[in-house]
């Protein structure tokens, strides 16, 4: 180790105060009504292994919030990051409940650029914490994953420090996990110190990312209703919203069974039935008259996919209720397929030992359990 990384880390560990206690004193579970989630991503070219995992497993991670709190409010953001030079510095999709939409733009990632060692860490952080339109109140938790290989540039005019960052986001409540990929010394000094400021956990993985898919006896049958489901939906809205609504529909058609299936654990575990989505983002007129947020008799006909729009409105009352009835069905079909999933899974880990930890999505997973407590 560099005596610069020991002077970096020695100052870090002494200046950072104790974590603060995440746990209620009583031991229940403190009151929480949404959760805020932000993934900080490193997407040079050295990553795409784990991007690639990432793709895979982000349905698990986001369950492994619904499985603690079903009926809170979740919202994820996506911050890739590459350096000065590059197509682009920060790539940011902000907090929103539209985990589909979100889903789409990790998809879209292609691991690439990184010329030199150092990335722009801490402008990817001060873009998460700061940027970001964050809840306030203690009702929300505010969790930031940083996800890398390689150090942040110190170097940098008119850059903000991660040091002051994580001051930010103490202040606000934003608890900073860092995950580093691979073994680089510099980078686990600079992550090591991002985590004790920041009141999170440091976690190290493979480069790889070691993600596993674990493929169960439900998987196809849980993929058969969720297209099936897929058939229940009524885009509406305007063109680009209808359109937007379809190509979520079309991702969903082309995940693999184990991600499908990761999918609709997290659409099912919503106790009202009014909560379970198919889609997320709006634009689905079966979710929003099941819900009370549209009314058939006033809605936009012109709003409407062609295949309704000139139904009369019995017709088109009938076709709705058709449509609801005909997801509930299918929706009890998958919750109890999710649950004989979920057993399985819950024995094959059991039977792997603790290693899930070494995995992307393992990792974030126990970091996620043990903050949401």
């Amino acid at each position: 180790m560099t005596m610069f990384a020991r002077t970096l880390l020695a100052a870090t560990l002494l200046s950072a105060a104790p974590a603060v206690a995440l746990a209620a004193p009583d031991g229940q579970q403190r009151p929480v009504e949404r959760v805020e989630v932000a993934f900080v991503l490193d997407t040079t070219g050295s990553m795409a292994d784990l991007i690639d995992g990432a793709k895979k497993k982000i349905w698990s991670i986001a369950d492994e919030i619904r499985r603690t709190r079903p009926d809170a409010d979740i919202r994820f953001a996506l911050v890739g990051y590459r350096d000065r030079g590059d197509v682009y510095v920060t790539d940011v999709t902000a907090l929103t409940g539209d985990l589909h939409g979100l889903y789409g733009r990790l998809v879209g990632y292609e691991a690439d650029g990184g010329g030199d060692w150092p990335e722009a860490v801490n402008e990817a952080l001060a873009t998460a914490v700061n940027r970001l339109e964050w809840t306030d109140g203690g009702a929300t938790r505010r969790m930031v994953f940083l996800v890398g290989d390689a150090p942040p540039h110190m170097d940098y005019i008119q850059d903000v420090a991660f040091t002051d960052t994580l001051k930010i986001a103490e202040r606000r409540g934003i608890v900073v996990n860092a995950v580093q990929a691979g073994a680089a010394e510099d980078t686990e000094v600079a992550w090591r110190a991002i985590a004790a400021l920041g009141k999170g956990d440091y976690v190290a993985i493979p480069q790889s990312g070691n993600v596993r898919v674990i493929e169960t006896p439900y998987d196809q049958q849980i993929r058969e209703l969720q297209l099936q489901l897929n058939l229940t939906v009524v885009p509406y809205g305007d063109r680009d919203q209808r359109g937007a609504v379809e190509d979520k529909l079309r991702l969903k058609a082309q995940a693999a069974p184990a991600a499908a299936s990761d999918m609709a654990s997290y659409e099912i575990r919503p106790t009202a039935p009014a909560a379970r989505s198919v889609v997320t983002g709006g634009g689905d007129l079966v979710a929003d008259v099941q819900s009370g947020e549209a009314d058939l008799a006033t809605v936009d006909r012109d709003a409407l996919p062609e295949e309704v729009r000139d139904l009369a409105p019995a017709e088109l009352e009938a076709a709705v209720k058709a449509k609801i009835a005909e997801r509930e069905r299918i929706q009890g079909e998958v919750a109890d397929l999710v649950a004989k999933r979920d057993a399985f899974l819950s024995e094959a880990a059991a039977k792997a030992g603790p290693a899930e930890g070494d995995s992307f999505d393992g990792a974030i997973r126990q970091t996620i359990a043990r903050q949401m407590l």
